[in-house]
């Protein structure tokens, strides 16, 4: 399904209009207030203070409700009107004892985070801009608080609290990403979210599934694009900006435009980017096991090992993407607003690196492994209105279709065959949320539909002849999954300081799928599912004074099998085929958390939270048989029988820690830690270390803004895990690690030093630099498959218009 442009770019004619500036001032010194944050409760209209304190408001009405926001001032609420009626001046106020912002993923409405009892991870727009991640993967790692893995360049799959993959959710604008083929084995679809339409990022560190259903176990990671601005002056208003980009590590060559048209009632955003990446080049000081020595050329059907002229080039990782974005708004009146979005994103082909590294017997065992284009298309339709209270405050209908599209394709050395698989999934959605206030106290509650329908093709090609033959699917062709469920949430003020936030959720899934015993000889026919499941939680947010804040929260969570987990076959691990397993039913998990922030004093923060999870009826994958048989013929190669099933449970429990130290207005240190400790424990008893619990890791950051300048200066780092504390799945994959005095595989620590900078360098033009991994250090994130980028050096110009 590859969709014409035509769907998301629109015709542009605008008529410029005057911008209304006004100045942001500090209240004590008078002096300028720098990269304030202003917008509307809607986050539609964003704006940043320049150098000077000056903001330009010309996409605000003058009535609707303005937050400006600062990291060293009260958030101030007002109105265009108000300001305007004082001279366009306004006064910010320093507040260090403020423990508050307002975020939207708890409930899906806005709410302010000193009544939430989970933690949140907020990330904005403005991050984007000094970092200039390559891809939203590459984003959520910065944060310090979300572990990110690879196994190829094109990829990036976030760990979250000793959970990742499946067991997490992925959102955008409100809509579930996670589709019916997520698997349990590493994901790389954040990749497709990108990163310059992005306006707000808010991860969930734990449970989500009382408000987002199955897969919201270990967290949720929220991902609202920017909205298209309406114009509320005379005439139509036109902005947009341009920006490239290049980075040396992979030669990196990205260009990205947006254009907004805002009329009074209609609003149009077009945003396009593009990106080409070369082989990534690793760094010159560490592990010489992560070296690429060697690797296989194909020449008229003839498979060669050649040797790499630089063996810290890692060969084929280059690959190149697409992102296009169409919004369209309608506000009619203050009741109703409508919102379209058209979101497109395309990869070339590209390497499984890992897979190409792998030995057999001494020598490289595939000379193909890549994955096809990975596709994705979401158009989403999403209503909100205003209610008259007795039922409802305000209501929001998101309805969704999706498109995903994905192919797998390996070849053995020396073998002709190349086996393919493709997947292609359609998702529907449909959800009706809404909240009422009931005094000082507000319910929410809605419904929702999920409806996913997989199509999987396998063949077989002969890459001399071209004769093709049909292989097994990697699921069963025609298949779906089905999700039902209805919430009631609630925000109950039980004094001025304490807050209660409470919620359950009532989930009902169908799986249906079909199997085709062409190839393997099943002892089952149909799987056929239905079964239904309860969540709950429960929260404590006190403000116990105006400079300290607690939070409790217990809650459950479940992750439903999917179509992955019930009806796949590939190859796991060299030797081992995985294999349908229709008798599975959902883990559940159990959590609690307990959280602190204080300001000790007008300079200094500290928060801190520690969290248990225990997970019951894990699905993971273990031996198994077919009809007896415990190995079976696989693509030419005898294998060991394995399934998914509900065979273990496993616990995780760890510590995260932040500190933020304001020197002066200008100068700012931050540091985020996070320890996750996690063990599974078998059916025998035995127990093993968590695969998906990172080791420890974290980053601190020194950062300094004075007028066109600002800088940040950075540590990230990594620690170690030896052989012994691998998991035992970790333990078998020698080629992605490196390799210990006495030959087995571990997670040696690691750390880089870095440099952020950014310049203004006239009002339309910025400037940004970055130089990562100053020290050119050899690396690999724990269970990664490909080494991260040596010395790398990022240079970006920014124009708006």
């Amino acid at each position: 399904m590859r969709l014409p442009l035509i769907f998301l770019l629109f015709t542009f004619c605008s008529v410029a209009v005057q911008a209304q500036t006004i100045k942001l001032l500090d209240k004590q010194t008078k002096s300028p207030v720098t990269n304030a944050a202003l917008y509307n409760s809607a986050r539609s209209t964003y704006v940043v203070s320049d150098e000077e304190g000056n903001a330009d408001v010309s996409a605000f009405t003058k009535s609707e409700t303005i937050f400006i926001t600062h990291v060293s001032h009260i958030t101030l609420k007002t109105t265009k009107a108000a300001i305007v009626s004082e001279g366009n001046v306004v006064y910010l106020e320093d507040n260090e004892n403020q423990l508050n912002e307002v975020v939207l993923s708890v409930s899906k409405f806005e709410q302010e985070s000193k009544d939430i009892a989970q933690k949140i991870v907020s990330l904005d727009a403005e991050d984007i801009e000094m970092k200039n991640p390559q891809t939203a993967a590459d984003f959520l790692s910065q944060s310090g608080q979300v572990f990110v893995q690879k196994s190829q360049l094109g990829g990036g799959s976030p760990m979250i609290r000793g959970f990742s993959t499946n067991r997490l959710l992925l959102t955008v604008d409100g809509v579930r990403m996670n589709t019916a083929i997520f698997r349990s084995g590493n994901l790389q679809n954040v990749i497709n979210i990108d990163p310059f339409t992005i306006d707000q990022t808010e991860v969930i560190l734990g449970p989500g599934s009382v408000v987002y259903g199955s897969d919201a176990i270990g967290g949720v990671m929220n991902f609202y694009t920017k909205k298209p601005a309406f114009s509320f002056e005379e005439g139509t208003a036109f902005s947009g900006m341009a920006l490239t980009r290049y980075a040396t590590a992979n030669n990196e060559k990205t260009g990205h435009i947006d254009f907004n048209i805002g009329a009074k009632k209609w609003a149009f955003l077009t945003s396009v980017s593009y990106s080409d990446f070369d082989d990534l080049r690793m760094g010159s000081h560490g592990p010489e096991d992560y070296l690429r020595p060697e690797y296989v050329v194909t020449e008229n059907g003839v498979d060669t090992v050649v040797e790499n002229d630089d063996p810290n080039v890692q060969t084929p990782t280059g690959f190149d993407m697409i992102n296009l974005t169409q919004k369209v708004r309608y506000m009619p009146n203050s009741i109703w607003d409508f919102n379209l979005g058209l979101h497109y994103s395309a990869t070339s082909d590209y390497a499984r690196y890992d897979r190409l590294t792998r030995t057999r017997n001494g020598q490289l065992r595939s000379a193909e492994w890549y994955y096809g284009p990975q596709l994705w298309f979401m158009g989403n339709l999403q209503i909100d209105k205003k209610g008259n209270g007795d039922f409802y405050d305000d209501a929001k209908l998101t309805a969704a279709i999706q498109y995903f599209e994905e192919s797998r394709n390996d070849r053995d050395f020396g073998d002709s065959i190349l086996f393919t698989t493709q997947e292609q999934v359609n998702a529907y959605s449909l959800a009706l949320d809404f909240t009422k206030k009931m005094g000082s106290n507000q319910l929410f509650y809605g419904l929702e539909y999920v409806y996913n329908k997989i199509g999987s093709y396998g063949k077989q090609i002969d890459i001399n002849t071209g004769d093709q033959a049909a292989t097994a699917t990697r699921y069963p062709d025609d298949s779906s999954w089905q999700s039902l469920a209805a919430y009631l949430s609630g925000q109950f003020n039980l004094a001025e300081s304490l807050t209660l936030q409470t919620g359950v959720r009532y989930n009902h899934i169908l799986i249906d799928a079909t199997f085709d015993d062409t190839f393997y000889d099943f002892p089952f026919e149909k799987a056929d599912v239905s079964f239904g499941n309860f969540t709950g939680n429960a929260g404590l947010n006190w403000q116990t004074a105006e400079n300290f804040n607690l939070k409790l929260n217990l809650g459950t969570a479940f992750r439903a099998p999917n179509i992955d987990d019930i009806g796949k076959i590939f190859d796991s691990e060299p030797g081992s085929v995985v294999v349908p397993n229709p008798d599975l039913k959902a883990e559940y998990a159990y959590n609690a958390e307990l959280g602190a922030a204080w300001r000790i004093d007008e300079k200094l923060r500290l928060d801190v939270a520690t969290y248990y999870t225990h997970l019951n009826n894990a699905l993971v994958r273990r031996d198994f048989s077919l009809n007896g048989a415990t190995t079976v013929d696989y693509q030419g190669e005898p294998s060991n029988v394995q399934a998914i099933q509900n065979a273990a449970s496993a616990e995780v429990y760890g510590v995260e820690a932040g500190l933020e130290y304001l020197f002066n207005k200008n100068i700012k240190l931050t540091s985020q830690i996070a320890v996750t400790e996690g063990s599974q424990e078998e059916e025998d008893g035995s127990e093993a270390p968590l695969r998906h619990a990172a080791p420890l890791f974290g980053n601190t950051h020194l950062i300094y803004r004075m007028k066109r300048w600002k800088f940040d200066a950075s540590a990230e780092y990594n620690g170690q895990f030896e052989y012994d504390e691998l998991a035992p799945s970790q333990q078998g994959n020698a080629y992605l690690y490196a390799l210990d005095a006495d030959g087995n595989p571990y997670s040696p620590r690691w750390y880089t030093l870095n440099v952020y900078s950014e310049y203004q360098i006239a009002q339309n033009w910025k400037a940004t630099a970055a130089l990562e991994n100053i020290t050119d250090q050899r690396y690999r994130p724990y269970s990664s498959g490909i080494s991260a980028p040596g010395r790398n050096l990022i240079m970006a110009l920014k124009y708006t218009f």
